[in-house]
Parts: structure tokens; C-alpha cells; sequence
């Protein structure tokens, strides 16, 4: 009865988490306004998508929020590296634990008091808000993220590899580049990952640092499409093709996972 019940469960939480795609998937091939109201099977929403009207702002968004994630992510994972690998290697154990700290407030803070705080900023250093403010206010809430994520493969390695490197004649830039950052790779790979994922998903600074001239992300042109009176029908196969492309990459991510672990073994 333990199992039973243990394994009801386990379909119960999946249910209750993925029920709510399977429905977006299944209406996003019907042309109804409205989810919940089937008019037939029609593609008519994928072409939309990609063709003109509502569907071509949307995708115009869903490309400045991919380009905006790819930009930042990659900025924030090499700037958190550094910054992990600085801390790390820092001597007096106060000033670490200081640093380290410091590192966490970004991440206990409120987002929304993050992106109030980068807004007025940039207001008071006279940068005009646009594709600037905003790919710099996603490094700075992302960049805390790949420090923990880089910090526990620095621990897992000996800290004595880099001092090892220098007496071996290397210097510390080769030791930097030819031994640490081999060894937190998986590290920093987690990171970016991580980073992207917060920075696509990120609605409260976007909306505080995109400024007034047209610039629109995913998140900020659903808020806007809700106040006009609703959410555009494309909405659903967008959702549906994010999901699948995700579960893609996790797929091949694991395939290639268990190929690494059977070669090791």
C-alpha cells in the first residue's frame, strides 16, 4: 500500500504539472479565440505564427528575448567564472565569506527591487533605455547565479592545481585556461544554462529597463497583449514549440550523459 500510495502520488504531481501543456499543445491546432472552445484541427495558428499580424509581433518579441538571453547569459557565465574562481582562491577567510555574502544578496533580493534599482541607475547616469540597459540589467541578476553554480566544482577540485601549474612554468593565464577552467566546465555550462532559462523567463526588471521606443520581450509582450483584454491565440503554438525544442535538448542532454557515464565505466 506504501508503494501504491507512493506512486499515485508521484502521478499526481506529474499530472498536475504537465496537465496545463497538454492542454495549451491540444488547442494550439484549433483556430478558436478562446482556449477551451474546439472549432476543428487547423495549423492555421502555426502559420500565423509565422506569417503576419499578432503572430509576427510575437515572434519579433520571442527574437529580442532569445538575443537578449544569448548575450547575457554568455556575459554573466564568463564575469560569474572569474568571479567564483577570485573568490575561491582569496586567502583571508573573512574577506571570503564577506564576498561570498555579498554574492547571495542579488539572489534574496526581490527581482522587482532589483529592476527598480538598476532603472533609476540608469536614469541618474543618463543611458538611454533600450537594448543597452536591458542586456546589462540581466548580466547584473544573472551573474550571482553562475557564481554557484562555478563555486561547487572549484571545491570538488584540488586547490592546490593551480599553484601545481605555476611551478610547472605555466603562467597564470595558461593555468587559468589550460587548468581551472577545464575542471569547472560542467560548472559554468550550468550556469549559462541557468542564466538563459532566468533571463527568458525575467518579467520584472524587463519591464523596468526596456524603455519607451518599441523594444518588446516575451514577457513584457504577454503582460501588455493581457492588459489589451486577453492573450493572442498564437500564444498557444509558441508555448507548445518552446516546450517541445526544451524537451528536445533535454533529451539529447541525457543520451549523451549516459553515453559519457558508459565510456567512464
Amino acid at each position: 500500500m506504501k508503494k501504491f500510495f507512493a506512486q499515485a502520488y508521484l502521478w499526481v504531481v506529474l499530472i498536475v504539472m504537465y496537465a496545463p501543456i497538454i492542454v495549451i499543445a491540444v488547442y494550439s491546432f484549433t483556430e478558436a479565440k478562446v482556449l477551451g472552445n474546439w472549432t476543428g484541427f487547423s495549423f492555421n495558428l502555426y502559420k500565423s505564427l509565422f506569417q503576419g499580424g499578432a503572430g509576427q509581433a510575437l515572434t519579433s518579441a520571442l527574437i529580442n528575448t532569445l538575443i537578449i538571453a544569448v548575450i547575457s547569459s554568455t556575459c554573466a557565465t564568463f564575469l560569474g567564472t572569474f568571479a567564483a574562481v577570485g573568490i575561491f582562491y582569496t586567502r583571508h577567510k573573512f574577506r571570503k565569506n564577506t564576498m561570498n555574502a555579498l554574492n547571495n544578496i542579488p539572489i534574496l533580493n526581490p527581482d522587482i527591487i532589483t529592476g527598480i534599482s538598476l532603472f533609476l541607475l540608469f536614469v541618474a547616469l543618463g543611458v538611454n533605455q533600450g537594448y543597452v540597459t536591458i542586456c546589462l540589467a540581466h548580466i547584473t541578476f544573472c551573474t550571482p547565479y553562475v557564481v554557484l553554480s562555478v563555486m561547487p566544482r572549484l571545491h570538488q577540485m584540488n586547490p592546490n592545481t593551480y599553484e601545481a601549474a605555476l611551478d610547472l612554468g605555466a603562467t597564470p593565464h595558461q593555468a587559468l585556461w589550460k587548468v581551472i577552467i577545464p575542471q569547472v566546465r560542467s560548472g559554468m555550462i550550468a550556469g549559462f544554462i541557468l542564466a538563459f532559462t532566468l533571463s527568458i523567463d525575467d518579467f520584472e526588471v524587463s519591464i523596468f529597463n526596456l524603455g519607451n521606443n518599441g523594444l518588446e520581450t516575451l514577457s513584457t509582450f504577454i503582460y501588455s497583449d493581457a492588459r489589451r483584454g486577453g492573450l493572442s491565440p498564437e500564444l498557444r503554438p509558441l508555448s507548445t514549440l518552446v516546450f517541445v525544442v526544451v524537451l528536445l535538448v533535454l533529451f539529447v542532454v541525457n543520451i549523451y550523459n549516459a553515453r559519457a557515464a558508459r565510456k567512464k565505466q
